[in-house]
């Protein structure tokens, strides 16, 4: 039989490490995985190690996982440290929901590396506070629970820490519970003044930390803005008696500014503006064969005038280029430039470094295809041949346009060159001048999408393009505003030059006063194309691109001719945009809330913000509800859940709609009326309480 001294051996021989030291301060035992207090899925928090990203002013939920053994009452913190080394500390609250999940709300304005981290602790006085209160209710240990209370108090009571005032009011209370009753008892372990004493600094045996991670917060613009694109050719663009047509330039095109601006918008995105190739060049609506004066697509780019360091001849100098930029940048706009990463098959490129492309067994260049489109024009570039060749002349082509004052590249079809190249691309440009962002346009698998938001880009295009019934948009909506958020920022366009989709064509005016309206106010950022408000939706057949289509075609536009006839949205997107300026809920992408309505066509969703966020000490709050029907006329019930912002359940609230100006009272239960031909949407600000 073994001995005493032989059962004890062979346990410290078993595979369970028993510690040599006692535990419960710091981080324990380096050996251990599990903290005292365990900390798990910390959030935010972005898989394969990249850092989670802000934008500055962004309000980010810092949540984490904690709890402890039997029934003693824990607490957690979260300890920031700016990017200047600032440390502070926040309270986190449990969400009480079953899940041990505790959260907190932080507003993030410096921008740079910011580290957090979360601690843990025993709260002693809320665990002994719990545990007296049940007693003292029906007089059980009255005698200990008082010795109890009273040594905690004391030991508080010397902290010397602890301003003065606390310190004496800490001893007090300890002096006042020898030998209490039960109503003693009761009344120091539900003390207000107490209670706020120990939420400031409470009293705690037990310490456990998380791993630190880091976010990183972009400036504004990189998470919210109002996009608006057009082609420069086309503003001031001419046809000449003779049948030829003369281009709009950068110096024609500056007028247009101050009506895009007019409308609200923040970044005015320009497709390619370089030499376009006149090899295998493209006809209006794509055709193989180009006439004479068509202008070819801007994606076909190079020509011996240049590549993508050279501007079209027809668009100005490099000068007109700079005094665009300027006149852009006075109107409150910034210029995004196109980065199409291809070239013509006259691009010098393809001559001076022919290693760079893919040469099929007949000994040509393979052209771009898109199964089944097919881009006779277009080269793509093979990143395998010569790697660092062609990394190095993209970022001397970056460096050059953010020279000439561009700090906003729209990247097209990033996910057709390697992840790696973008996450070295960004990291390099951005660690020169932290202002460049990033648009990916990426319309392809979430993976590949994911990947390259992980990678950099501070911005998205997103599936919102096919994403029309009520079904549709909830899902979507809620997955990008939560479970993507922490590296991913959509931009919500609503058409692009390459994307009308059926949704628009046949959903006549309405289809797209309710795309602006959503998009306008599920996320921060949105976009258009432009034609979008003079209702621009025939498309070439069977296809989802407008017929005669912009990229290879000039177009003549009345802006000012249509919005004094009533023919445009112009007044619709400028109100659009003013909301969204006024409401800073509508400016922050992680406050989504979904609500339900009883018909399949009507959608409900609401942005709140806190007073602490505002800036004005106020809540805000906004409600939207969108019949996405564009052919109907619906009526129903909607149900919301006001807890959201504040108002308990049952309790009436007024609401004002932002487009019409009418005013009605609301609770949680409300009938609405949406014609899809006069009123589809409201957009409702909850009004203060009295």
């Amino acid at each position: 039989m073994a001995s005493r001294n032989d059962t004890r051996t062979a346990a410290l021989r078993s595979p369970v490490q028993i510690p040599l030291r006692p535990l419960g301060h710091a981080d324990d035992s380096e050996d251990l995985r599990t903290t005292r207090i365990p900390l798990v899925s910390p959030s935010p928090q972005v898989p394969g190690g990249f850092s989670a990203k802000a934008f500055a002013g962004e309000v980010v939920p810092f949540g984490v996982t904690a709890f402890r053994e039997g029934h003693d009452v824990i607490g957690v913190h979260l300890r920031l440290t700016s990017p200047g080394g600032e440390e502070s500390l926040h309270r986190l609250t449990p969400l009480r929901d079953g899940t041990d999940r505790w959260r907190a709300d932080v507003a993030l304005y410096e921008r740079g590396a910011w580290t957090y981290r979360f601690e843990a602790f025993s709260d002693d006085f809320a665990t002994w506070a719990h545990a007296a209160e049940l007693k003292a209710a029906v007089d059980v240990d009255t005698p200990v629970m008082a010795a109890l209370g009273a040594e905690l108090l004391a030991r508080a009571a010397a902290e010397k820490r602890r301003p003065a005032a606390q310190r004496r009011h800490l001893a007090a209370a300890s002096q006042r519970m020898q030998d209490a009753d039960a109503q003693l008892i009761s009344a120091v372990a539900t003390d207000a003044e107490l209670a706020t004493i120990f939420a400031g600094r409470p009293l705690s045996t037990l310490h456990s930390a998380s791993t630190p991670l880091r976010i990183v917060v972009e400036r504004e613009l990189a998470g919210v803005g109002a996009w608006y694109e057009f082609f420069p050719r086309s503003e001031g663009a001419k046809r000449l008696k003779d049948g030829t047509v003369r281009s709009g330039t950068f110096r024609t095109a500056i007028k247009r500014l101050p009506g895009v601006a007019g409308m609200g918008f923040d970044v005015i995105y320009l497709p390619p503006i370089h030499p376009i190739g006149e090899i295998n060049r493209k006809g209006r609506n794509n055709t193989l064969e180009a006439l004479g004066g068509d202008p070819g697509s801007p994606y076909a780019i190079g020509s011996p005038d240049g590549g993508h360091d050279a501007i079209h001849r027809d668009l100005g100098t490099a000068a007109d280029f700079r005094a665009f930029v300027r006149a852009a940048h006075k109107e409150g706009l910034e210029v995004a430039l196109d980065l199409a990463l291809q070239a013509a098959p006259d691009h010098p490129w393809v001559a001076e470094h022919p290693e760079w492309f893919t040469v099929l067994p007949d000994g040509t260049i393979a052209y771009a295809e898109n199964p089944p489109k097919k881009y006779q024009d277009i080269y793509p570039i093979n990143f395998d041949r010569d790697p660092a060749g062609i990394y190095a002349e993209v970022l001397r082509v970056v460096r050059h346009w953010v020279s000439q004052g561009v700090k906003i590249f729209r990247v097209d079809n990033p996910h057709t060159k390697p992840v790696q190249f973008w996450e070295w691309l960004i990291g390099i440009v951005c660690g020169e001048d932290p202002d460049v962002i990033f648009l990916s346009e990426a319309f392809t698998r979430p993976a590949m999408m994911q990947s390259l938001a992980k990678a950099g880009f501070q911005q998205s295009y997103s599936y919102f393009t096919w994403r029309n019934t009520k079904a549709e948009l909830e899902e979507f909506l809620t997955s990008v505003s939560h479970d993507t958020a922490d590296f991913m920022r959509p931009n919500l366009f609503v058409n692009t030059h390459d994307i009308l989709t059926e949704y628009l064509q046949f959903g006549g005016r309405a289809a797209y006063r309710i795309r602006a309206a959503i998009a306008a106010t599920a996320a921060p950022i949105w976009g258009v194309y432009a034609g979008y408000e003079l209702v621009e939706n025939v498309a070439r057949p069977g296809s989802e691109e407008n017929i005669d289509n912009e990229k290879y075609e000039y177009k003549y536009r009345d802006w000012d001719g249509a919005e004094e006839r009533g023919d445009s949205l112009a007044p619709l997107l400028r109100r659009l945009n003013e909301i969204r300026r006024t409401h800073p809920a509508l400016r922050q992408l992680r406050n989504f809330s979904l609500h339900w309505s009883d018909d399949d066509s009507i959608l409900v969703y609401s942005k709140h913000l806190d007073a602490a966020f505002t800036g004005t000490g106020k809540p805000d709050t906004i409600i939207v509800v969108a019949n996405v029907d564009p052919h109907s006329v619906r009526q129903t019930m909607v149900h919301l859940d006001t807890r959201v912002w504040g108002i308990p359940l049952g309790e009436s609230f007024e609401v004002e709609d932002l487009l019409s100006g009418s005013v009605w009272t609301w609770s949680d239960h409300n009938y609405v009326r949406l014609d899809a031909f006069a009123e589809p949407v409201h957009i409702l600000r909850v009004k203060e309480r009295a």
